[in-house]
Formats: structure tokens, sequence, C-alpha cells
């Protein structure tokens, strides 16, 4: 499990409008530590201007420091075109230590209108990364993005390279050198490329419609070499999405993928992501590890800088052991199947749980063969073992909204969760008829009659938008101006909104707090699992996302504890995925879905629906997540 976090002094650098060689944009760094003291070369952007019938901007390769981390000041000039090779631009800077110099790989421009045959690598050699000793000219085809290993491997220099960006497919490749004269030498790269194909690193595209490119120079860990890269999904089309991943070679072999990440560590999110000079596009260009955390610096829109930071044991930890095994699952799950009950002979599924005088109480939804949906109650003193079952439902359709228009269509009161604020518990799940949009309904009971079994529960009302499709509600026990909070899912988006409870109505404004990440596993829809739980370190809230192939996971996100419209920090994958039989295969396939959840010491009982049909019981280490989560 890991969040990746974006710094909130983000965008680190930005244009500077007072200087015309950065008047534009100042973007792609690359960054290096030299004491105490963090130095960037970065990519600075001159503002377009009319050049043999089209725009024209002149880029150079500027440096700056810092010495917190987020101030970069003394920007100066580093890398500038001198040479016919580099004469319409240098971009995109990549630097490395390695014995007493510093190279840095760029990218240089000696064609314009900008085309493939123009667009090489080239690199310049520094004693004190102050002045430049020498610049040479590096490949004699299309590539870009070249970083040179910290150190020899198996006593050979050794680089890692995007070949052929401007001409795709692109591919990432290996070359490694006898002596540093080899590293510019035509002859070398001549005979390489006729055999490129023998220096690539495979697998790195999902797709054959991807396009990768390399974005850090590489950081030596304990586990393998551990490189940034660029993964653009749909490449050739409008909807390109531009991410962020990880991947870890082998040592000694750095051919060899070791592990990699799953899907994105960043997509466009943030307004400094989104709007720019090239919409929608982030591009990682460097990164650093100081103490357990990872630094990723990556240009935004192509105009601005930015960081974002991670755990580097968690992020590493989890592309060589998936989170999925620190859930826990029930050996025995599932711990509610269907019954011969008429209510409940096709499936019991996406269960609520509360913990009340020493027992966990169940209510999950009950679905019978004229697709009614009922809830059933539970309960269990250890959480998994069930030890009290009713034969009946213990809430059933009262209401216009909630039973059934057309015969044998869908209907009922589907997807429950339930929470206590005071002496009342409060129940939200959605009510639908068949004909009429789903809603949020909202009912409660006294703590003591639900205890006794005695099922008095309130005249349900709608308090979701009228005519909205609205779904996964709760009521939070958390108060602004009289009212609650109220979390619901309105389109594809988590939205929060206040409620009176002593006088429940509908609804009509809602603040989106959750969005789908285009191009992760929650790409498609988001929406409440579980009710929130209050912790030292904010209101932890699993959720639910599905993938664009329908896949249905779980993860986990921190609301601000004085104002939960807020999210404080959002898991970057997820806490676990179907994989079980019970899972896979049911009334729909592929999906766990959690309603309700039990904190119980240091575990999370979260109790969930597989595959639409049973339900079942997982456990994960609360601290785990909270730390997963920590900012």
């Amino acid at each position: 499990m890991y969040t990746v976090h974006r710094s909130k002094q983000n965008p680190i650098l930005s244009p500077d409008t007072t200087n015309a060689h950065e008047a534009y944009a100042a973007f792609n760094a690359s960054p290096i530590k030299i004491g105490t003291r963090t130095h960037i070369l970065y990519r600075a952007q001159t503002t377009p201007e009319r050049f043999e019938n089209t725009n024209f901007s002149l880029s150079t390769i500027y440096k700056a420091v810092s010495t917190n981390g987020a101030d970069y000041k003394n920007r100066q000039v580093f890398i500038e075109p001198t040479e016919a090779w580099e004469r319409y631009g240098c971009e995109d800077p990549r630097v490395t230590k390695l014995g007493k110099t510093y190279y840095t790989f760029y990218t240089a421009l000696s064609t314009f209108p900008f085309g493939a045959r123009g667009i090489k690598v080239a690199v310049a050699l520094s004693d004190d990364l102050e002045t430049v000793r020498e610049k040479h000219l590096v490949t004699p085809f299309n590539a870009k993005a070249m970083a040179l290993f910290p150190e020899k491997i198996n006593g050979k220099y050794t680089v890692i390279l995007s070949a052929h960006t401007d001409e795709p497919p692109s591919k990432i490749a290996i070359a490694q050198f006898s002596k540093e004269e080899d590293m510019w030498s035509e002859k070398f790269w001549n005979t390489w490329h006729d055999k490129i194909d023998d220096h690539l690193i495979t697998d790195l595209k999902r797709k054959p419609t991807d396009q990768i490119e390399v974005g850090s120079t590489p950081i030596k860990t304990k586990h393998g070499w551990l490189i940034i890269y660029s993964h653009i999904q749909n490449y050739y089309s409008e909807e390109k999405i531009f991410g962020i991943e990880a991947v870890l070679l082998d040592l000694k072999d750095p051919q060899k993928v070791i592990a990699r990440t799953k899907g994105p560590l960043l997509v466009p999110e943030e307004h400094y992501e989104i709007y720019g000079t090239v919409p929608k596009t982030i591009f990682p260009s460097g990164a650093l590890i100081e103490d357990e955390t990872l630094y990723i610096f990556y240009g935004a829109t192509d105009t601005t800088t930015a960081v974002a930071y991670v755990n580097v044991d968690d992020l590493l930890q989890t592309m060589l052991d998936h989170p999925s095994k620190k859930i826990l699952r029930l050996p025995s799950n599932p711990i509610l199947s269907p019954t011969k009950e008429k209510w409940e002979d096709r499936a019991v599924f996406n269960p609520a749980a509360i913990d009340l005088d020493g027992k966990i109480h169940i209510l999950y939804r009950a679905w019978s063969m004229d697709n009614t949906s009922t809830v059933g109650y539970a309960s269990s003193k250890n959480g998994t073992k069930i030890d009290e079952r009713l034969p009946y439902p213990i809430y059933t359709p009262r209401e216009s909204f909630e039973s059934k228009n057309i015969p044998n269509g869908n209907s009922g009161c589907e997807d429950a969760r339930i929470v206590e604020i005071g002496d009342r518990l409060y129940i939200t799940y959605t009510a639908y008829n068949g004909t009429d949009a789903p809603a949020v309904a909202l009912s409660s009971i006294s703590t003591e009659d639900f205890l006794n079994h005695d099922w008095e529960w309130t005249k349900p009302v709608l308090i979701s938008p009228e005519g909205i499709d609205d779904k996964d509600s709760c009521i939070m026990p958390f108060t602004k101006n009289g009212k609650n909070l109220m979390i619901h899912r309105i389109d594809h988006n988590i939205v929060a909104s206040y409620i009176d409870l002593k006088n429940p109505k509908r609804v009509k404004e809602y603040t989106p707090i959750l969005t789908p990440r285009p191009g992760m596993w929650d790409s498609k829809k988001v929406g409440l699992s579980c009710p929130p739980i209050k912790t030292k370190q904010g209101w932890l809230m699993l959720y639910h996302g599905i993938s664009d192939d329908g896949i249905y996971r779980t993860s986990a996100l921190m609301l601000d504890l004085k104002d939960p419209m807020i999210v404080t920090a959002r898991m970057t994958d997820h806490l676990f995925e179907p994989i079980e039989q019970y899972e896979l295969i049911g009334e729909i396939n592929n999906v766990v879905f959690p309603c309700g959840a039990v904190v119980r010491g240091d575990n999370i009982f979260i109790y969930y629906g597989g595959a639409d049909k049973v339900s079942c019981f997982a456990k994960i280490k609360l601290s785990e997540v909270l730390k997963a989560l920590s900012t």
C-alpha cells in the first residue's frame, strides 16, 4: 500500500516573466544533491515568436538551487545552444555524477520545423556543475531522455534511453560502454542501433497503442535500479492519458525487469496539471531519495515544475508484493450465502456492519428470485463466526419509491449503511421501484429497539436530489450548523451534502469530494464503501472504484477531521481486488463491494459482497492503512 502525495508548494518552479529565456515555461527538472543543497537542471523556454512562417520558442537548460527542497533560487543558464546540432534548442536534461564528472544528457534540436531526424541526444560534461567543460552529440538517430547510471555496471558505463520517440513506436533500451568517449562515438551507436532489439527493456507497454519514455535518472536500491518513467495511454488518439509509473531493474542486468507498478503513480488531476501550454500533461524528469522518501520531479502541462513524494519502502514493497496479500480473507469465506427462504434465495451480499453491545451486527442485502431486495440480519461476537441469523428480513419496502412497479423487475432496499448518532441508528440505502431513478432513502431506529430486535423503523424518506441517480450513501456523526454531513454518489463521483436529521428532506446542493482518475484502477466510477471511521489522523473512508474494464476494487482515503469535505490523502493503489472464485463469479463478476467496516484493536474488519452473490469477511491492520495514508 502506498500513497503518492503532491507537494503543497506545487508548482515549485514557474516561468519567470522578467527573464526572456524562461518567460514562457520552466519545466522537466532533473535534481541532484550536492551536500545539503538540491540542485535542479530544467528546461527554460522563451515566449513563442513568429519564425519561418510558424511559431518558434527556444529552449535552454537552466539551473537553480534550494536549501529546503521547495524554494529554488539563483536561476541561471547552464547549457545553451552553441553547436550546429543544437542550434534550435536544448531540452529536458538528466544529470548524473559518476566519479568526479557531472554528465548531463539532454535533447538537442538541429532542425526546424522540429522533426525526428533533428531530435537527438547530446551530453554536457562538467567538473563542478557550474560550467560546462565539453559537449558532444551522442546519438546519430532519433532519441530522447537518456540518463546515465550513477555507477558502472559490470565495469561499464551504462545508460538508459528512449529511442525513436518521435517516430513511434518508442523503445526504452540499455547501452553500455567500455570507455567514456564511446558514449558519443557514432561508430559505437551505429553498431548498437543495428541490433537495437537486443538491447530493449521489454514489457513496459501495456498496450501497443501506448507510448513510453525514460523519466528519471536511475536510483540504486537494495531491490534493484528504480526508474520513474512516462507511460502514455492511447497515444495515437485524442484521448491520451499521461501517467507516471515506476519500474525496478536488476542490479547486474538492467535489461531485466524485477517489478513494476500495476498502474500510474500519478495522472493529471490538479489545475496546474490540466491547464497550461499542453493541457492534461505530466511528464517525469527526475527523482531522488532522502531518508525514507522518494521525491518525483515532473513537468506539468509543459509549463511548470512540480514535485510528488511517496514512502519509498511502501512503494517498493507494493511493487514486489502486492498489498492484496496484506488483506486477510477468511479461509471459510463466504460467511453468508443464499438460503432456501424465498426472500433471500438468489443472493445475500453487500453487508453493512456495526459493533454494539459486544456483537458485530450485520445488515445484508437479501435478493429474491423475483428481484426484490430487502435487508437481512446476522450477528457475530468474534466478527467471523455467525452466531445468529434471522429467518426473516428486518427491513422491507414500504413506500412507493421502493415498491415494485414492473413484475419481476428490480426493486426494493439495496446496499444499506448504518451508523450510530446519539441513541439512534440511522440507515441509508438505495431505494428503487424499477421506473424512477435510484435514490437514497433514510430511516432510523433507537439503539435499544435495535438490540432488542424490535424493528420499529421510522417511516423512510428520500434525501437525495430529485430525479438524479444517487447511491452509496451514509450519514456521518459530523455536524455543521446543526446539520449532519451526508456522503453519497451522483453520476460517477462521491459527493457530500448537509442534512437536517430532525427534518430530513431531499437535498438540492452537493459538493464533489472525489472523482475517478483516468487511466488508473478507479478510472470509470467511484463510490462510498463504508461509513468513515474517525481516527486521530482524520476520517478514514473505504471506497470502491471501477476500472474501464468493469472490475470493482476497494481502496482508502482520508478526510479532514474538521472539514470532511476535504480529502487530505488518497491511496494510489487499491487495498484489494477480486481474486477468489466467490469474488470473480456471481451475479456480477469481478466484484468486491464493502458496505461495512468495524475496528477492533488494530484490525479493520471489512464486510463485503463478493460478485453480488455472497457476503464475505476480510481484515487488515489499521496501523498499516494509516501509515500508507500519512503525509
